[in-house]
């Protein structure tokens, strides 16, 4: 497994396109990869909740991250989880299966090492023991992932990790930049912060945060990408398009993923089928569609306000 630098920036949560029959849409997971790139991401966070990983087996999971790398080619960076498993054989197997597929960085899972009512100390525990049966060469990152319950990392956890000399992504979903901000420093540097929530993350890039690695960049990757950019150096327009962000995030989250994937279906591939394994996207109200519609028209405009150029179609 390479052990490549992770660069700070926006690493979305990808997608997963599926044909109407539920399989893998590989031809447009391809376009998807295009789309992200052309839009200045740093990475691509690829068998990850918002791929519908908890709906996969362990053969599509890696068949899939494999699939992504080979496309990306190494223009942005790869990181990989399809960490779901109890079992504590089948997750080492698991990661080593992933590890081969070339990725970065295998994201795992807090709450696979540890039950809601256990300790972080049992937490501890159970990742020593499985970070001693991995090989060495294997960087790993951590994600705070809401399912199926969510483990939000302590400073003290984020310190053990940083510790171990193998982690170096960190995908946070606590919500609280105060927090964050805990974790950052925990991390040292060692692990870099990539914060999920929409509404505080221009709070946490000032904090020292990476980037950002959510849902909502499956919509405006590229403003995104502007912003963890150009927040130092233009803190009043920065301030604005956090305004808009914190915002837009409130309608794309509504049944996701099949808001997203309406979204793309409608403004980028007609071709795309809306169909996911974890919803059912016949609940998605037409009002929630509406609301896509004039968030979309709103971006448009406030881009034309704002003078900003993106360098892409949108």
């Amino acid at each position: 497994m390479k052990n490549a630098q992770i660069q700070s920036g926006v690493w979305p949560t990808m997608i997963t396109p599926f044909k109407e029959d539920g399989r893998i849409d590989y031809a447009m997971v391809e376009k998807l990869v295009e789309w992200y790139i052309e839009r200045g991401v740093a990475g691509i966070f690829a068998v990850c909740q918002s791929s519908e990983m908890f709906f996969m087996n362990d053969e599509e999971k890696v068949e899939l991250a494999k699939f992504i790398i080979s496309r990306v080619r190494g223009r942005v960076g790869v990181v990989a989880s399809g960490h779901t498993a109890d079992d504590f054989d089948q997750q080492l197997r698991t990661v080593h299966a992933m590890a081969e597929t070339g990725a970065d960085n295998i994201v795992l899972l807090p709450n696979r090492f540890a039950r809601a009512d256990e300790s972080d100390s049992v937490l501890m525990r159970n990742l020593e023991a499985f970070l001693a049966k991995v090989d060495p060469s294997i960087s790993f990152g951590f994600y705070e992932c809401p399912a199926p319950y969510k483990r939000v990392l302590s400073p003290a956890l984020m310190s053990f990790i940083a510790d171990t000399g193998r982690f170096t992504f960190m995908k946070d979903t606590c919500c609280d930049a105060e927090q964050v901000t805990e974790k950052i420093r925990a991390g040292r540097g060692v692990v870099k912060v990539f914060n999920a929530n929409c509404s505080q993350l221009l709070i946490t890039l000032n904090a020292g945060a990476a980037g950002f690695s959510g849902v909502m960049a499956n919509f405006h990757p590229e403003l995104y990408a502007w912003l963890c950019a150009n927040f130092a150096s233009q803190p009043a327009l920065a301030q604005r398009v956090q305004n808009f962000l914190g915002l837009a995030s409130c309608i794309e989250g509504r049944m996701y993923p099949v808001c997203a994937k309406k979204y793309l279906k409608t403004f980028f591939f007609p071709e795309m089928s809306d169909y996911t394994r974890s919803a059912d996207r016949d609940k998605f109200v037409p009002s929630f569609y509406t609301e896509l519609l004039e968030m979309e028209a709103l971006y448009k405009e406030l881009l034309q306000s704002w003078g900003i150029d993106l360098g892409v179609k949108v």
